[in-house]
């Protein structure tokens, strides 16, 4: 039998082993996202049904599938975009729970992820770091000093997150998951996160793009940069994504 860190971490969030949850102790629900704080301006997104997108077979999306890591000059149009974001984390519906209804499945409901976007080439939008609003399906500037990409790319080896359209990135927000499932809740955001991406992965088909997953990168150095305190909230997964 293996042993170390990652069989540790298994065992410890078997079901025997996590103890009873916030959720069947009554304490309150966390909220069902983090919202723009009041200095930062809501940007409005083209509505998602209203983007004309090409229709794609979900078969022949299935079986182009590739990861793409090198990009054209073309640019995302702020329409792609809304259309992609809708994909990953959108909300469908906010249910009387309260919780929310989105085109990816999510533990229990709890959709746990802030979506940030790294924007190097999208028509009508300043290049920068936004985070996704889900609910009002907006974006909010978090970053928009011209070492931001520098920045990322960095934490994430060197890799290709600056010569991409958009760089997608997934970070957990703790508290939101672990208040119904306690320890089990850090197996639930790497399931989570697998469900997400490949969405991105399939609607890229539909906007003419490809995409590539990336889950090699500094956690601390990444935390820092998108200003997440490493512990309530961090970084899980990223993408980058553009035209070929």
């Amino acid at each position: 039998m293996t042993t170390g860190v990652g069989r540790e971490f298994m065992e410890k969030t078997e079901y025997p082993n996590i103890g009873p949850s916030d959720q069947s102790k009554g304490l309150p629900q966390p909220p069902l996202e983090k919202g723009a704080r009041p200095d930062q301006t809501l940007i409005n997104l083209p509505k998602p049904a209203q983007v004309k997108v090409r229709p794609v077979d979900l078969t022949a999306a299935i079986n182009a599938r590739r990861s793409i890591r090198k990009y054209s000059d073309e640019p995302l149009t702020l329409g792609e975009l809304s259309y992609l974001l809708w994909c990953t984390q959108g909300v469908q519906k906010v249910t009387d729970r309260p919780a929310t209804l989105r085109p990816v499945p999510s533990a229990g409901a709890r959709h746990a992820f802030e979506t940030y976007v790294l924007a190097n080439r999208v028509e009508g939008l300043p290049s920068g770091l936004y985070r996704f609003i889900a609910v009002p399906h907006k974006l909010v500037a978090e970053d928009l000093d011209e070492s931001i990409g520098e920045r990322i790319a960095a934490a994430c080896f060197g890799q290709y997150v600056t010569q991409s359209a958009v760089t997608f990135v997934w970070a957990a927000d703790v508290y939101r998951m672990v208040w119904r499932y306690g320890e089990r809740s850090y197996r639930y955001f790497l399931l989570d996160a697998g469900h997400v991406c490949q969405n991105l992965y399939l609607a890229a088909e539909a906007v003419g793009a490809g995409c590539c997953a990336i889950g090699a990168f500094l956690d601390d150095e990444f935390n820092i940069v998108l200003g997440l305190d490493g512990e309530n909230d961090f970084v899980v997964y990223a993408a980058t994504l553009g035209k070929g």
